[in-house]
């Protein structure tokens, strides 16, 4: 499937992504901007960011420490054994795979997710097949910034993919033609997902997967919310890919799942002939992942207790907005992930209810307009949402909630 074709790299188009908010700004910039000339109303709360804020693991000082010597030598690109053998027996134990993968040739460390999910639309474009017209690059919209941003730098066309109400908060698979999916190079999907929290199924997985073989195109499957659920575990695209992992590749991290965002170690795993050449890029142009960290990593992947407590945790504050949200905003309890995704239609839409929230409140939240990208007829799937990321302690969380409903109503 993969082959040199970086000639056919093409400069970007806006022939599908209408006027997107500005590639350069994250939206946290542009909530920086919208806020600074404003006094906040009361003590700042901010839950506008994803940092989860529930301890570290005990355990992760003395391993660090154990293997300080280790920062004395450049590790490898791929990763440590330990480390790969953790991430390998972990995603046994996790999903119902169709074989354990191969941790020599199906497993590579990342310096945290998000370079990982960005380098690897460059490299999936490097090393795609010729394509049937202008390569294309499809991305849920809303979506995690790292998503475009490496398909904007790709030079392919990247194609913003409504996730709304109508399609459970997911792509809506039917609304791809063939004439897209041929010159599709990759497909990114984020299940549970940020912000909306919605799961995909495994049937709406395995069928995604049969849309990647037919056409030729790789998925890029964003796993990194796969441990914070209030129901049924998650299925994984590894679940449905087969025994070969063909056209399909998960990528997890150790942020939400082990309360470690500053670790900065992710890993990606599944086909392995994709990953033989994103190894060859990476090798070129991506950061190491010191030792010590990697196996700090490992010993969180091999302990299952912490995670437990964490979900435990998460579940109160969902319980708490259960009892002070109620079914305002169009509010429900996600199936997955730690963020209220809340409709503020009815009080002027995301940005003015961000602003509202911050000057009478002093609460701090992302305007679902910019986590999203406008569409080529005008709407914005994020315009009349805002999102609430629910990582303080409990007390914090229920003071946040009662103020968003004192201030909206």
């Amino acid at each position: 499937m993969f082959m040199n074709a970086a000639e056919r790299e093409q400069p970007p188009s806006s022939a599908r992504t209408g006027d997107p908010r500005p590639q350069n700004r994250s939206a946290f910039a542009r909530l920086n901007d919208l806020l600074a000339p404003i006094a906040p109303g009361k003590p700042p709360i901010n839950c506008a960011v994803g940092e989860p804020q529930h301890p570290v693991p005990s355990f992760a000082g003395p391993v660090f420490a154990q293997h300080i010597a280790d920062l004395g030598k450049y590790p490898a690109n791929k990763g440590t054994e330990l480390f790969r053998k953790s991430v390998t027996g972990w995603l046994s134990r996790r999903y119902a795979l169709p074989r354990p993968l191969d941790p020599e040739s199906e497993v590579l460390v990342l310096n945290g997710t998000r370079e990982g999910l960005f380098l690897a639309a460059l490299a999936a474009t490097r090393y795609a097949a010729p394509r049937a017209g202008k390569p294309a690059i499809l991305v849920p919209n809303p979506c995690y910034g790292a998503y475009s941003a490496g398909a904007s730098a790709s030079h392919c066309e990247t194609v913003y993919m409504p996730a709304t109400a109508a399609s459970d908060f997911l792509p809506d698979l039917d609304s791809l033609d063939d004439a897209l999916l041929a010159r599709t190079v990759a497909f990114y999907i984020a299940s549970p997902a940020n912000p909306q929290g919605s799961v995909a199924s495994r049937d709406y997985l395995a069928r995604l997967v049969a849309m990647a073989r037919k056409h030729g195109f790789m998925i890029f499957s964003d796993e990194c919310y796969s441990e914070i659920y209030f129901g049924e575990k998650p299925a994984g695209i590894l679940d449905v890919a087969g025994p070969d992992y063909t056209n399909a590749v998960a990528f997890n991290s150790l942020s939400k799942r082990s309360n470690l965002p500053g670790l900065r170690v992710g890993f990606v795993a599944g086909d392995r002939d994709f990953l033989a050449r994103f190894l060859e890029y990476r090798n070129n142009a991506a950061p190491q992942v010191p030792m010590p960290a990697q196996a700090v990593a490992a010993a969180a992947l091999d302990d299952e207790m912490h995670v437990i407590e964490n979900r435990k945790a998460y579940a109160q504050k969902f319980d708490l907005a259960d009892q002070i949200v109620g079914d305002r905003y169009g509010y429900r309890r996600p199936a997955g992930g730690f963020f209220l995704w809340l409709d503020v239609s009815a009080q002027g839409g995301s940005v003015t209810a961000a602003e509202r929230l911050w000057r009478e409140a002093g609460l701090r939240v992302l305007p679902g307009e910019y986590a999203s990208f406008t569409q080529s007829d005008g709407s914005n799937p994020g315009r009349n949402y805002i999102r609430v990321a629910m990582v303080h302690d409990n007390a914090t969380t229920a003071e946040a909630l009662h103020r968003l409903v004192g201030v909206l109503g």
